[in-house]
Formats: C-alpha cells, structure tokens, sequence
C-alpha cells in the first residue's frame, strides 16, 4: 500500500508536523529524506531494508559514497543531499554551542567533539583553540592518519595557536576502532604538546580521545 493510502495519522510527514520530530522511528525520519520508494515498496518500507542492511541509521549517515550510493534506491544525488543536510545540522549546533558559552561545560565540549569526529573513518587530530574566558576562537582538524595513527607535529600545533592568539586549547582525536581507552602514544604525544606550547604560555586544558561512548578526558583521568 502507498504511504498516500494511509491514514493522515500514520503517514510520517503528517505525524511529523503533529507530533515533531521525535514522535519518528528512524525508518519513518528516513523515508521523509527519501521522498519516495521503489516498485512494489513504499519509502518506509524501503527506508526500513535500508537500515537493516546498513546496520543501523548511524551507520547509514556515515557510508562513505561508494557504499552509499551501492544500496537500492539511493544513488549520488541522494547522497549530495545527505551531505548538506548533516552539514547544515552540524554548522548550526557549531554556532548554538558558540552562543551558549559551551566550553565552560565538558558535557558541551563533549558533545560538539562528538558531532565532528564519532564517525570519521580515519583518525584525525583536532585542536579547539579557545581565549581567556574559554570561549571558542577556532576549531581546527589539523592532522588526518590512517585507521589507527596520525602524524601529530608540535610546531603545527604551536603556530596555529599563536596564529590565533589562543589563551588555552583542548586537544582531541576519534579512535575510529569505537574504543576510546587513551594509549601510550597518545599519552607522550599529549606530553610533547603541553610541553612544547607552555613555552608560549598556552595551556591544554584537557585532550579528549572521541569513540562510540562517552569521550575519555585526560584532565578527569589525571592524565594531564
């Protein structure tokens, strides 16, 4: 049955403006972006296979574009939209954390973490480059690995924050294996980094490792 034959009450765009957002199953908020299905299915009924195949909805948004645009019903004009959206959505959390005065709260500086590096597919090395009352000057990925290492240089580091006249800085990578434990590594490359811009009276708040639960603080660790 189309999703046009439902009742008014059942069809997702309908629930949505009666409900919200909330008030969707992941297949239902799928099939809103999806527009329509494909023969003998309906965009629920195809946003549903689609979600079981990815394995979840997450694992959906964060397919690079070749497995992306594999599935049924999806193709690079649906991925393009993809993009933008999610970076719509990103750029205007950015700007609603930046307003609040987030950085005086791990939880919010966690959060925004979360958002920019939880599904990358490869380590990368960021630095949030903060002023004198924490707030945020300039958000930076400096430094892009393989799946499990990244080339992390001091000097890059220490010039980006004087570039910006950075009172403080909190440093930060994704593990992109999902386990956040902090390694050797990144423990001494933490040591080089603290070391190397305190003698341009930087201080490195905290380093946050990003994987699938809550990020790992090397300040609450005792780390730092």
């Amino acid at each position: 049955m189309a999703i046009s034959d439902w009742p008014l009450s059942e069809r997702p765009r309908e629930k949505l403006l009666r409900r919200g957002a909330k008030s969707l199953s992941d297949a239902e908020l799928l099939a809103i972006f999806l527009r329509t299905g494909v023969a003998g299915k309906s965009a629920v009924d195809l946003a549903r296979e689609l979600i079981a195949e990815f394995g979840s909805l997450r694992a959906l948004l964060a397919a690079d574009q070749q497995h992306f645009c594999r599935a049924k019903g999806l193709g690079q004009a649906k991925f393009a939209q993809l993009q933008a959206v999610l970076e719509m959505g990103r750029r205007h959390l950015d700007e609603e954390l930046q307003r609040l005065d987030c950085f005086t709260s791990p939880a919010q500086t966690m959060a925004f973490l979360r958002r920019h590096l939880r599904d990358r597919q490869r380590e990368v090395f960021a630095l949030m480059l903060l002023d004198n009352q924490h707030q945020l000057l300039h958000y930076n990925e400096l430094f892009e690995g393989t799946l499990d290492a990244a080339a992390v240089y001091p000097r890059e580091v220490v010039k980006l924050a004087l570039q910006h006249n950075a009172a403080a800085v909190i440093l930060a990578h994704n593990h992109p294996s999902g386990v956040a434990e902090p390694s050797l590594a990144d423990q001494q490359i933490t040591k080089r980094l603290k070391d190397a811009l305190a003698l341009v009276d930087i201080r490195v708040l905290d380093h946050l490792v990003v994987g699938d639960g809550r990020p790992i603080s090397f300040a609450e660790r005792g780390l730092l």
